[in-house]
């Protein structure tokens, strides 16, 4: 498994602002599996409502694409999923290697990034962030990727669900945020609780800490038909299960796009603010 110490792209932005405000670090975590992630991220106040390499499970980075089965290989961190074995330590990590910055600019970038395991690219991804200042108290971040299979052999992504481990769906667009004294609260426009939201598709998903929400959107048809993966009990985290019930092909050739909008907010909005924001995010 390839690690990285210091960053490996520095001619890419360190960060990403709104005017005068920096919302967001971007890089590789040091030490930590090969990808790249936002951390720390913030709202407007100052508030972080990302986390990195917390006790509970180091793997987790902040924002970030992982997804722990392409073709065999992890791309989450940590133990692998092995139908009738259980987690299970494996020598099957891949990296996501930075390739090009063809845009930036003091609010966004794009990225080229190759996601390679045993000295073979087994997906290309194109990768868009940018933030968006939308009030005195929220900002959206806008998260894009396209993965696309640059090989001449068809390939699927899947995840512990496909593998054996109901619930365990996750493996996409994931946020961790922090640990707090008490678990965050859930909810979408029809459900609220963890186990009410989490394995179901809504339009939009809010997670509401300490002082501060964020509301994800899918902001694409495609994504909005991947369900939500929720954790608030054991830990407070957030993903677009890209394979939460069976494995999601990629054939020679094509392409999987996914786009999420997250509205950082200062504060606990209501429910009717929330869904103003979502609404507001896929119009814009």
């Amino acid at each position: 498994m390839t690690q990285y110490a210091t960053d490996p792209f520095p001619d890419l932005p360190a960060t990403l602002a709104c005017g005068a405000d920096t919302v967001a670090h971007y890089g590789y975590a040091a030490g930590a599996e090969g990808r790249p992630r936002l951390h720390p991220v913030t709202t407007l106040g100052g508030l972080t409502v990302t986390e990195e390499r917390p006790a509970d499970h180091l793997h987790h980075l902040g924002v970030s694409v992982a997804v722990p089965d392409v073709a065999g290989y992890n791309f989450w961190g940590g133990r692998t999923f092995v139908r009738g074995r259980g987690p299970t330590a494996l020598d099957n990590h891949g990296v996501q290697r930075h390739l090009a910055r063809p845009h930036r600019s003091p609010n966004g970038f794009t990225q080229e990034l190759g996601w390679e395991a045993d000295g073979v690219e087994l997906l290309r991804e194109h990768r868009t962030l940018s933030a968006t200042r939308i009030s005195g108290t929220a900002w959206e971040l806008d998260f894009s990727f396209v993965l696309t299979n640059p090989g001449s052999t068809d390939l699927s992504i899947g995840s512990p669900a496909t593998n054996g481990r109901p619930g365990a769906g996750y493996g996409g667009f994931f946020w961790r945020a922090p640990k707090e004294a008490e678990p965050p609260t859930v909810f979408s426009g029809a459900h609220e609780g963890e186990s009410e939201v989490h394995g179901r598709t809504a339009d939009w998903l809010a997670l509401s800490g300490d002082g501060w929400t964020l509301v994800f959107v899918g902001a694409t048809e495609e994504t909005r038909r991947d369900p939500w993966f929720v954790r608030t009990s054991e830990y407070p985290g957030v993903g677009s299960s890209l394979a939460a019930h069976e494995r999601l092909p990629v054939p020679a050739g094509a392409s999987v796009v996914r786009r999420i909008i997250t509205v950082v907010v200062d504060g606990r909005p209501d429910r009717e603010t929330v869904a103003r924001y979502a609404r507001e995010a896929v119009a814009r």
